[in-house]
């Protein structure tokens, strides 16, 4: 157990081991600079209170997003799942938004609602969705109709068959599709504050992009990267855990 725990601490390190190796073979701070390059450039950043503004914006845009998607993408999921005939009128819409480029969506929301915050959570919450539905709709299609029927003959109220024979079936799909959406989520509001906000991680590196200053686009780059390390390690990986261990007790 405790190998397992420092296994990721290990990976990491070698990780930053490479970046060490191939920033002294450049040698040149302005193409890669050496992690400890950064340090000074960060405390800076947070002292000036900048770091701390922006990745707070960028956080709130995910967990609007995040939060949207995951329900409306369950609903959906689930309803496909659950339902043949409404599978196979929703399955075209799935299969084109699933290929729709997201660039194209946000550029279209921006265009359609303008440069706002309502438009940037949107176009990232629309980019989600069918990924969700698409994770969810196979856990639908795998529940158990023996535990289905069972709560029908019971005659348990709908809330109550939810939480205790639908939910713990889905759990562990519904887990997977919020790990892979945090991914994906957290990067394409990226690309929207890079093409239409005035605050956010993807703001800033756009900005430091155009200076050609490649030490704080790492810096804000990085301390994002941090934090979803942070919710992936404390919070989705214990509750996939958490989720799934009904199958194997």
């Amino acid at each position: 157990m405790q190998d397992a725990r420092l296994t990721p601490v290990l990976s990491i390190a070698g990780l930053i081991s490479l970046w060490v190796v191939a920033a002294l073979l450049t040698d040149d701070a302005q193409i890669l600079p050496t992690p400890w390059a950064l340090v000074p450039l960060a405390a800076q950043e947070l002292a000036s209170g900048e770091l701390l503004r922006h990745l707070g914006a960028t956080l709130f845009r995910v967990i609007w997003a995040f939060a949207l998607a995951m329900m409306l993408g369950t609903a959906i999921g689930l309803a496909m799942g659950r339902s043949e005939r409404l599978n196979r009128w929703l399955d075209p819409w799935l299969v084109i938004f699933l290929n729709l480029p997201a660039l194209v969506l946000i550029v279209l929301c921006y265009l359609w609602i303008g440069l706002t915050e309502a438009a940037a959570i949107i176009a990232v919450t629309l980019n989600k969705v069918p990924n969700v539905a698409a994770v969810v709709r196979e856990g639908g299609r795998a529940l158990d109709r023996d535990l289905d029927a069972m709560a029908q003959v019971y005659r348990m109220p709908w809330a109550t068959r939810m939480r205790h024979v639908i939910l713990p079936q889905l759990a562990p799909f519904i887990a997977g599709a919020a790990r892979s959406g945090v991914a994906v989520i957290w990067k394409i509001v990226l690309v929207v504050e890079f093409l239409g906000r005035s605050s956010g991680i993807g703001f800033q590196i756009h900005l430091y992009f155009q200076l050609f200053d490649v030490a704080l686009v790492l810096v804000y780059a990085l301390s994002f990267i941090c934090v979803m390390l942070l919710v992936e390690w404390l919070i989705l990986q214990p509750w996939e855990r958490r989720a799934s261990r009904w199958r194997t007790a």
